[in-house]
C-alpha cells in the first residue's frame, strides 16, 4: 500500500475517533449535569423535611412548595414568575383595556420596583410620576423583594381609591411622596396625528394594541392626502404592547421580505424570525423617530428596525431595554409558570434586552426647574410657577396647534427633517 493510500485511510479513522470522543464527552457532560441536579434536589428535600418537622408552626406542604417555586422563578430574572391559581385566573381575565389603576408600566430593575413609563392622561402621569422612578413603598410597605404580579395587585383596585407611594428619584437623589387616586384606565393608542409645519407630519403612538395597525394605516393615508412630505413618529413613553401590532407598524416603512426582528432561545422552537410583508410600504418619506427612557419592548423593536435599515433617524434618549419573551406554562393544579424563554434581537444582530436602542442623535428634554439656591424665595417662585401653569392650561386650547413648539425634542426633529429635505434637493 502506498503512503498516499495510507493517508487517505487514516483521515476517516481519525475523524471517526474524534466523533466518538465528542459524543462520549457530550454524554459525560449530560450525565454530570443530571448528577448535579439530583445532588441539589437532595439538599432541597432535606431542607423541606427540616422545615416541615422543626418549624415553630405547622407549615402546609402546598405553602412550602409554592414558596419554593416563587423563589426559584424570581431568582432567574424580573419577568419570570410563579403564578398561583388565583393570580393565574386574574391574568386570564379580559380587561378590555379598562381597569382601576394608576396608569403606569412597571418592572423590576436592579432589585427595585421601577417605573418604565406613566401612561399619558392617567392619574400617575398627572401626579408627576416619571420613567425611572423607583417605587420603594406602597401604602407604607417596603417593596423590597416584591414580584411584578404582587405589585400590580397592590396598585390596582377600585376606582377613586387613593394609593400612597414613596418614590426614589435617583437623578435628584430625593424621596418623594405621591397620593395617586385610582381611575378606570382607558388606553388610546394614537394620541396625535397632524401636519405641524412645512408638510412635516407628526404621529404619537402611546401603545401597540389590536387595532393600532389598522388605525395607523388610515392615519397615514389621511396625512398623505394632506400633503405629508416628512414624518415624526413619537414613541416616547410607549411601553410596547402587542408584538404583532408593532411588526405591522414597522413594515409600513420597510421593503417586503426584510427581516425586522428575531427571537433567540435555547431551543430551536424558540428561534423565530419576523419579516416585513407590507406590499406597498411608504419608502420615499424621511422619518425621525423619537424615543426616551420610557420607550420599551414593541416601541424598541420599531425604532431598532427602522434604524437598522437606515429608514429613520432615531432622536432622543436611550430606550428602556425590555427585549425578552415570556411564555406562560399551565401546571396541573391550576397554577402556572411565567418563564423567560427567549430574547429579541434586531435585524443586525444587536440584543435589545438590558441594552436599549441608542439614538442616532441624543437630545434631552428641557424643563424649567426651581433653583435650589433661591432659598427663601423658593416658595414665592413656586407660586409664580403655579400661576404660569394655570395660564398655560387656559391657553392650551387656543394654542393646541403650536404645542410642539414647547417640545425641545420635536423641534430638533423638525430641524433634522428640514435639513434632510434640503440635502435631498441639493444632491438630486
Amino acid at each position: 500500500m502506498s503512503k498516499k493510500a495510507a493517508t487517505i485511510i487514516a483521515i476517516p479513522a481519525i475523524s471517526f475517533s474524534i466523533f466518538v470522543f465528542s459524543c462520549f464527552g457530550l454524554s459525560e457532560i449530560v450525565k454530570s449535569e443530571k448528577e448535579e441536579l439530583f445532588r441539589q434536589l437532595e439538599i432541597f428535600s432535606d431542607a423541606l423535611t427540616i422545615v416541615k418537622e422543626d418549624y415553630v408552626e405547622d407549615a402546609k406542604p402546598k405553602d412550602l412548595i409554592y414558596g419554593a417555586l416563587k423563589g426559584m422563578l424570581s431568582a432567574l430574572d424580573p419577568y419570570s414568575q410563579f403564578l398561583d391559581p388565583d393570580t393565574y385566573n386574574e391574568l386570564k381575565v379580559d380587561t378590555e383595556g379598562q381597569f382601576g389603576g394608576l396608569g403606569i408600566e412597571i418592572t423590576i430593575q436592579d432589585g427595585l420596583l421601577t417605573v418604565v413609563t406613566p401612561i399619558e392622561g392617567t392619574p400617575a402621569w398627572d401626579a408627576g410620576i416619571k420613567p425611572g422612578d423607583k417605587i420603594v413603598k406602597i401604602e407604607g410597605e417596603i417593596t423590597r423583594d416584591i414580584t411584578l404580579i404582587e405589585a400590580v395587585k397592590k396598585l390596582r383596585g377600585k376606582p377613586d381609591e387613593p394609593v400612597n407611594l414613596t418614590v426614589l428619584r435617583e437623578p435628584e437623589n430625593k424621596l418623594l411622596e405621591f397620593k395617586v387616586v385610582r381611575a378606570v384606565i382607558k388606553i388610546t393608542d394614537i394620541k396625535e396625528a397632524l401636519i405641524l409645519e412645512d408638510d412635516i407630519a407628526y404621529i404619537r403612538l402611546t401603545e401597540f394594541r389590536e387595532n393600532t395597525p389598522k388605525d395607523f394605516s388610515g392615519i397615514l393615508d389621511d396625512l398623505n392626502r394632506q400633503g405629508m412630505q416628512a414624518l415624526i413618529l413619537d414613541l416616547r413613553n410607549n411601553p410596547g404592547g402587542l408584538l404583532d401590532a408593532a411588526i405591522k407598524v414597522t413594515e409600513k416603512f420597510i421593503q417586503p421580505g426584510k427581516l425586522l426582528v428575531y427571537t433567540k432561545g435555547r431551543k430551536p422552537s424558540q428561534n423565530i424570525e419576523f419579516f416585513s410583508k407590507e406590499k406597498n410600504p411608504l419608502l420615499d418619506v424621511p422619518i425621525v423617530v423619537l424615543i426616551n427612557q420610557g420607550s420599551a419592548s414593541g416601541s424598541e423593536i420599531v425604532a431598532a428596525a427602522l434604524q437598522d435599515y437606515k429608514r429613520a433617524i432615531i432622536l432622543g434618549k436611550k430606550s428602556f431595554g425590555k427585549g425578552s419573551v415570556q411564555t406562560i406554562v399551565p401546571l396541573s393544579d391550576g397554577s402556572a409558570i411565567r418563564l423567560t424563554t427567549s430574547k429579541y434581537y434586531t435585524a443586525s444582530g444587536k440584543e435589545i434586552h438590558n441594552k436599549g436602542v441608542i439614538p442616532d442623535i441624543e437630545v434631552g428634554e428641557l424643563a424649567l426647574e426651581k433653583a435650589d439656591y433661591l432659598g427663601e424665595q423658593a416658595e414665592e417662585l413656586e407660586q409664580v410657577f403655579e400661576k404660569l401653569s394655570k395660564e398655560e392650561e387656559q391657553q392650551e386650547d387656543r394654542e393646541k396647534e403650536d404645542f410642539y413648539k414647547r417640545d425641545n425634542q420635536i423641534m430638533h426633529a423638525i430641524d433634522v427633517l428640514k435639513a434632510v429635505r434640503i440635502y435631498g434637493k441639493l444632491s438630486g
